[in-house]
């Protein structure tokens, strides 16, 4: 039942000769960190770990997070396509939500493999990270620099024989893959001018998440007007290639004109939550050179919709600095941040069509006005502004789409009424739905909106009659003005003429003397 001693000994030894050889183990090792060179044993390490490999068929692709000192795009692809696919059985994951994002980022932990099958071949995803020397890499912002201590890589095995069918087929799929899950998981950013991007250390632009709710099903405009936005929208989407093969740059202008509180904002952020792009809020009165304005363009993100609101009041406003600064030259030499918009109108045509317009892809750039008359018509031809949308008032479509969003009504007694007003009277979308979002109660809401469309057509009819009144008296000023004018000529002309009469009796009284005293002598 006991065991015997030799057998107690035997087992002793064994432990006694494991201990040893443990011992002498970590002792080599000491001694070869300290006598080895590190790049002799790297070299040793490498060779030994490439005999091995000669005699497995497998091979491993290392596509590691930073290429030198940039970040490697197929490292961030890598991570985007692994999230789908993790197994349901996974025990530990690394969760995070990035900064401005809504949605949560699942990664692998490390030494964590997959197992991929694509085209009837199994490929192996294994994420390893390392700590290793402190290294600094440029910063998202890349305007300054941020301390890396983690060596991060993915290892990608696979058959050798399939190694053509990875690179020229897989990898291709990886990063198709991965900007379709990016474009899932994106959350739609506001960009408007950093205030320190003159000093360098900035990004020119900052963000904030947009979370505007406009759609189209939601707009107050004709149906008819929002299918031919859409389609127009999703053709521009789809058309690359063509854009490519016809030489244009894949851009598009839009001009959205007309009264304010008719919805051109809404309008452009129901463009962007339809097509998931980017705002970039663009102020040209913030800007003083047109070399500012290019290097605004080229640091603009693609699939983004690039915005210049009241593009008539900026164009306007530089337009009268530089007639100020040409009147009055000695006030160029003290310092005047107004003295220094330079931003000219042709800079601008540039940055819309020139060569500087190709800076990107799968752009949309959007003008607005309220004062379409007052912009140059080279700026609103086509090239420029490809599709002109005026954005007019209230109709009587728009004012049942309000309804249905304010108080979530399709049809009430009180509809024909309201749209008859809407008919006859000039009324904003805008002011419909302020006067909608006074009650809950769609008879309160609809009475009161009946009530201020009345009053509203009274004081449209009452400023009319007044419109009317005035022009009548500055015609009949006119016309006094002209009929004073043309007495005073007829005037002038008598008055002349009476002159000249004069002026001839006179000489004939002179000549008839001359005369007389001649015959004398």
């Amino acid at each position: 039942m006991f065991p015997k001693a030799t057998e107690m000994t035997s087992t002793k030894a064994i432990i006694s000769a494991a201990a040893s050889a443990a011992a002498t183990v970590m002792l080599l090792r000491s001694v070869g960190n300290d006598f080895i060179p590190k790049e002799l044993r790297q070299y040793v390490y490498f060779k030994l770990i490439t005999l091995i490999n000669s005699f497995s068929s497998e091979l491993t692709l290392v596509i590691e997070e930073y290429d030198n000192l940039n970040q490697n795009h197929l490292f961030t692809a890598a991570q985007l396509y692994l999230q789908p696919i993790i197994p349901p059985n996974t025990q530990r994951l690394k969760i995070s939500l990035p900064k401005k994002e809504n949605n949560i980022s699942m990664s692998l932990e490390q030494n964590q493999e997959i197992i991929d099958t694509f085209n009837g071949v199994n490929v192996k995803w294994k994420f390893i990270s390392r700590e290793e020397r402190v290294k600094y890499v440029p910063s998202p912002d890349l305007y300054s620099t941020m301390p890396v201590n983690e060596r991060r890589f993915f290892e990608l095995s696979f058959h050798k024989k399939h190694k053509n069918m990875v690179l020229d087929a897989y990898i291709k799929h990886v990063i198709k893959k991965s900007k379709e899950i990016k474009d899932e998981k994106r959350t739609l950013k506001l960009f408007t001018l950093s205030l320190d991007r003159m000093t360098g250390r900035r990004d020119a632009w900052q963000s904030v998440n947009l979370d505007h709710p406009a759609t189209f099903d939601t707009l107050a405009m004709e149906i008819a007007e929002k299918r031919m936005i859409m389609k127009d929208l999703e053709r521009f989407v789809k058309r690359k290639e063509f854009y490519r093969k016809v030489g244009k740059a894949w851009k598009r202008g839009y001009l959205l004109f007309g009264p304010p509180g008719t919805g051109k904002s809404s309008l452009i952020a129901a463009m962007a939550n339809f097509l998931k792009f980017d705002i970039y809020d663009l102020d040209l009165t913030d800007l003083r050179t047109n070399s500012e304005l290019r290097k605004l363009l080229i640091s603009t993100g693609n699939k983004s919709i690039l915005v210049v609101e009241d593009i008539d009041c900026s164009i306007d406003l530089q337009n009268r600095i530089a007639e100020a600064r040409a009147l009055n030259p000695r006030s160029n030499r003290g310092y005047n941040p107004e003295n220094q918009v330079q931003v000219t109108l042709s800079g601008l045509l540039n940055f819309v069509d020139g060569l500087w317009s190709s800076c990107g892809d799968e752009r949309i750039i959007v003008f607005t006005t309220n004062h379409k008359e007052k912009l140059d018509p080279a700026l609103l031809r086509p090239g420029r502004m490809d599709m002109h949308i005026h954005m007019s008032y209230c109709s009587p479509c728009g004012f049942k789409m309000l309804a249905s969003n304010y108080l979530g009504i399709t049809y009430h007694p009180l509809f024909l009424q309201v749209e008859e007003l809407i008919g006859t009277t000039k009324v904003t979308p805008a002011e419909v739905a302020e006067q909608l979002m006074k009650s809950e109660e769609p008879d309160i809401a609809l009475r009161g909106l009946i009530v201020f469309l009345e009053r509203k057509k009274i004081e449209d009819e009452e400023r009319k009659k007044r419109e009317e009144e005035e022009e009548r008296k500055k015609r009949e000023s006119d016309a006094n003005k002209a009929t004073n004018e043309e007495s005073g000529i007829k005037e002038a002309e008598v008055s002349q003429m009476q002159k000249m009469s004069n002026g001839d009796l006179k000489k004939k009284k002179v000549d008839t003397r001359i005369n007389q005293e001649q015959i004398k002598y």
